[in-house]
């Protein structure tokens, strides 16, 4: 009693000139162009102005900690 895939589901449905099919490609499109987006992004490496206040305030706090461990002789 095996039931063919084609009598149980209309598969031209699914082709790229029905409405449905249209939306599968649109869908497909927008999550394709997504991940590559997201992919573009970190591969860039932006970093938020904040990060770069932190880094800035941590490079300088290590700077002072550094003067203080060698002072400059006179």
């Amino acid at each position: 009693m095996l039931i063919s895939l084609n009598k149980a589901i209309d598969v031209k449905i699914f082709s790229p000139n029905e409405p449905l099919g249209i939306l599968i490609l649109f869908l497909g499109l927008l999550f394709t162009s997504a991940i590559l987006y997201i992919i573009y992004a970190v591969s860039i490496n932006k970093e938020s102005l904040e990060d770069k206040k932190i880094r800035t305030k941590k490079e300088y706090m290590q700077q002072e900690k550094i003067r203080k461990l060698f002072p400059k002789k006179k």
